[in-house]
């Protein structure tokens, strides 16, 4: 018979152990108050805080910073000088802090390693950008933060395979991300009724330097001012990439019948989300959506509402451009564009030839196979020396002048808003084609779950991967979209997190 004054009494000894801890630490953090700014003590707490969670839980480490990134630009704009640099980087570290925890599980023996198909082209690609940066001697601080630049995500991926989390934590973090594109489209359409006011709140405009090196740019507002939405993420088209990867997970649930049965409610995340995504003025995310949606409507599912769809779309198009009276072919960016002229643009000659002189992507479409691949074709010029974030950061400028090239986009930026291009140019042929092939080996591998998996949650995830892995490889002629914290951390993630679903239960390579 169970003692109830025994219970009683050893509860009431925990509760003021727990106080008593409790009170002790807050006396200490205000001890350190007096020492230290507050800023610096709740950095210190937070950075605590979530070593702990990663040493107990190391995938919930990955799905809170899923839910931190969207946020985080608003967050560094509020953020003191003080511990911005930790704030800027803290996050990224958390990943390879995660990737410590995971290899020292395996050589201690707790957990086995899980072979997969992935890790030949993977490490393939590792040697390759190695034997690129020593062949061209780079200096080994740039080609580790180039390396960094092209590797950082692609380790989620690994990570979370060998984590293998649950079902359901992948549903969980799922809803929890879906929520948040929610809360990211109510606000963006907000911003398109206050306009201005909203938007000076929520731009992170300042620049952060750490001597030399740009830890952040700042985001220049060259659109009018509440002609395009951002939310928190920082800039329209980061904003409409969010918004384009979820959306498309969100496909892959509503085409997947048991799911839809069973989650009606997602179609609202399309009212929501939709409009927004037009508001963002993004056309490289319309149309890696539009190819997205395309893919899993008419390929995958052979939906004929999807063809009747589009159909009427095109006809729609047509008729409209000839209503208009718009020459398609003379259409450049100007202050207050319309939709449909932001639309039709993305055709016209003039804007294409515009671009080309101005030094934009596509005169970087025609001069990357010309002259940067050309001149270095099977291993390119090494990690951090041409097209990407890393050369931007560091201001290297050493490929552009020794091919007598601009520096970047516009002759001052550095990066070439082309992330294929950029590979190509750091990697050459090798190391793009090694990249491609561990791309579309995740991508195929995506497409038979989508079709023969047994579980209906697992089916969808994979089409909504198989439709993002594709507007992503759009995307990536358009812009740096794999180094993007709120765009290629999610593609890697989910990637992931789909291949723990699909090979639950089995082991070995997969």
């Amino acid at each position: 018979m169970i003692n109830l004054r025994r219970v009683y009494r050893r509860a009431e000894e925990h509760t003021a152990a727990f106080a008593a801890g409790l009170f002790g630490l807050l006396v200490f953090l205000i001890a350190l108050q007096t020492i230290f700014s507050p800023s610096l003590v709740l950095a210190g707490v937070i950075v605590c805080s979530i070593l702990v969670l990663t040493a107990v839980r190391p995938h919930w480490t990955l799905g809170v910073l899923a839910v931190y990134l969207p946020f985080e630009s608003l967050i560094l704009k509020f953020t003191p000088d003080e511990v911005y640099v930790f704030a800027r980087y803290f996050p990224e570290t958390l990943i390879y802090v995660v990737a410590a925890v995971v290899l020292w599980g395996i050589f201690s023996g707790k957990k086995p390693w899980r072979s997969t198909r992935f890790d030949l082209p993977m490490a393939l690609l590792l040697l390759s950008l190695g034997a690129s940066a020593l062949v061209n001697l780079v200096d080994p601080t740039i080609a580790i933060l180039g390396l960094r630049q092209i590797l950082r995500f692609i380790l989620v991926f690994f990570l979370v395979v060998q984590m293998a989390p649950s079902k359901r934590f992948v549903m969980n973090l799922t809803w929890v991300m879906l929520g948040i594109v929610i809360f990211q489209s109510g606000l963006g359409i907000l911003q398109s009724l206050v306009g201005e006011r909203l938007d000076a709140f929520l731009l992170p405009s300042d620049v952060r330097t750490l001597g030399a090196i740009i830890l952040t740019e700042g985001v220049q507002q060259f659109w009018d001012p509440g002609s395009r939405v951002f939310a928190t993420l920082g800039r329209y088209d980061r904003l409409g990439n969010f918004l384009y990867i979820f959306l498309l997970i969100a496909t892959g649930m509503i085409f997947t019948e048991k799911v839809y049965k069973k989650h009606p409610w997602l179609v609202w995340i399309f009212v929501a989300a939709v409009p927004t995504l037009i508001l963002t003025y993004s056309r490289s995310s319309w149309f890696a959506f539009l190819l997205g949606f395309l893919f899993i409507g008419l390929m995958m599912k052979k939906d004929p509402r999807v063809l009747a769809g589009l159909t009427a779309f095109v006809v729609f198009l047509v008729l409209a451009l000839g209503a208009s009276g718009l020459n398609v072919s003379l259409i450049t960016e100007t202050p207050g564009q319309s939709l449909s002229e932001r639309f039709y643009e993305s055709f016209s000659y003039a804007r294409w030839r515009g671009e080309y002189y101005g030094l934009g992507r596509v005169f970087w479409y025609v001069h990357t196979p010309r002259d940067v691949v050309a001149a270095s074709p099977v291993l390119g010029f090494g990690p951090g020396q041409f097209g990407g974030g890393a050369v931007s950061a560091l201001h290297n400028t050493s490929v552009y002048e020794s091919l007598g090239l601009p520096y970047g986009v516009f002759g001052t930026e550095g990066f070439i808003d082309n992330n294929w291009f950029s590979l190509w140019g750091e990697g050459g042929t090798l190391g793009l084609g090694l990249y491609l092939w561990l791309y579309i080996a995740i991508f195929l591998y995506a497409i038979r779950v989508a079709r023969t998996h047994h579980d209906a949650y697992t089916r969808a995830l994979a089409l909504g991967v198989c439709a993002m892995l594709i507007g992503v490889a759009f995307n990536a002629f358009t812009s740096t979209i794999f180094e993007i914290r709120t765009s290629g951390y999610y593609l890697w993630l989910y990637a992931g997190l789909l291949y723990a679903l699909a090979s639950r239960g089995k082991h070995g390579v997969v």
